[in-house]
């Protein structure tokens, strides 16, 4: 059998064991420390110089710390893309809100302006004003934040941006993650770069970023002794995980720069195949890191073809996210929009995408793809 060729697979730089042996060495082995300052200056400086991030335990911390500091509670509204990940949604019922699912556009695959302002519409005629709109950069594209954000100017709802997939992409030129109120970003595995496990909340306030920290630290008060006057979270990033995180910020574009270059391969080898659609740019104004190539296919059975076809030579593909208004444990919630979602997810599939991947490997993938086509 050959070789496993993974999706998406963890790609260390070289320099993540020198920040790992100086927290050994000077024995911050804790949610705090140097590398975990300066991780989060590295991300900081990397993303704008007026945003402020909170290092934590996962994409999902930084989620659910973010609907925290938007005031969401029981009983409350939030407007998700349902094109996405659970961990979306999650901290929503966490909090014991509602979540509202709305579904996706073609360009770019992410949240539709036209069924958000539709549903924005819909609950408030419904008494219900929604308290927060989260939006999702699929696989690294960004969405058509310029509309969502005039949407969510116009009705005053503000953004908790899911930037988990998007750390290097940039719309209009500004990065993803800096357009919400604030943004989670994920440092998981398989993301375009990774601290083992970990996450962050990005916020242009400063106080904003603080209140995070105290939440994340299990909301201990100022005092001599153990005091706590709300409920806090064990949610902050480890000194280990940071230092990581920080050689991992080295090479960042670069990891950016190979996966662009791959999603440019397939683009190259789709262009004279009939009835499949490769995830690309819509236009000038959208820069995506591609951390997942991400294709539709001319129909469900083609899909599974395909799928099972890498799958028979020791190659990871997967079909693209089941929207969450179609998941059993979410299926009970309002939905906006049409079919695009789901037409997207039983048609579509993500292709291995590693910035690690050899050249031997690319040549089984396209040898699949050559012959299968």
């Amino acid at each position: 059998m050959n070789e496993k060729i993974w999706l998406s697979s963890p790609h260390m730089g070289g320099t993540e064991q020198k920040y790992i042996q100086e927290a050994f060495e000077t024995n911050w082995v804790a949610p705090l420390g140097p590398n975990v300052n300066g991780f989060e200056s590295d991300l900081e400086n990397y993303l704008s110089n007026q945003v402020h991030v909170a290092a934590l335990s996962s994409g999902t911390a930084a989620l659910h710390l973010g609907l925290i500091l938007l005031g969401v509670q029981q009983g409350d509204e939030v407007l998700c893309q349902s094109m996405t990940f659970s961990a979306t949604v999650n901290p929503i019922l966490y909090l014991g809100a509602t979540p509202i699912f709305i579904d996706s556009e073609l360009d770019t695959w992410n949240m539709c302006p036209i069924a958000l302002e539709a549903a924005i519409q819909d609950r408030i005629a419904k008494g219900k004003k929604p308290k927060a709109i989260i939006p999702v950069h699929l696989y690294g594209m960004p969405a058509k934040m310029d509309e969502i954000i005039a949407i969510a100017n116009r009705y005053e709802i503000p953004v908790l941006e899911d930037s988990a997939e998007a750390l290097g992409s940039a719309y209009k030129g500004q990065k993803c993650g800096t357009f919400g109120s604030l943004a989670a970003l994920s440092f998981n595995g398989n993301k375009i770069i990774t601290t083992s496990g970990g996450g962050a909340l990005v916020t242009k306030s400063e106080v904003l970023k603080e209140k995070a920290i105290f939440f994340a630290t299990q909301a201990r008060d100022a005092a001599p002794h153990y005091q706590h006057s709300e409920i806090g979270y064990n949610y902050r990033l480890s000194n280990i995980a940071a230092g990581i995180g920080r050689g991992q910020m080295e090479v960042l574009e670069q990891h950016v720069d190979v996966r662009r270059k791959w999603n440019q391969r397939y683009q190259d080898f789709f262009a004279t195949i009939p009835n499949v659609t490769v995830l690309k740019e819509p236009s000038n104004d959208f820069y995506s890191n591609h951390w997942l190539t991400a294709i539709v296919l001319a129909s469900f059975e083609q899909r599974e073809a395909l799928r099972f076809e890498f799958e028979s030579q020791n190659i990871e593909t997967r079909p693209l996210w089941k929207p969450m208004h179609l998941q059993p444990v979410f299926e009970m919630y309002p939905f906006y929009g049409t079919s695009v979602a789901a037409s997207l997810f039983e048609n579509g599939l993500c292709l291995p995408s590693g910035s690690n991947l050899t050249e031997n490997q690319w040549e089984r993938i396209f040898l699949v793809l050559e012959v299968f086509f």
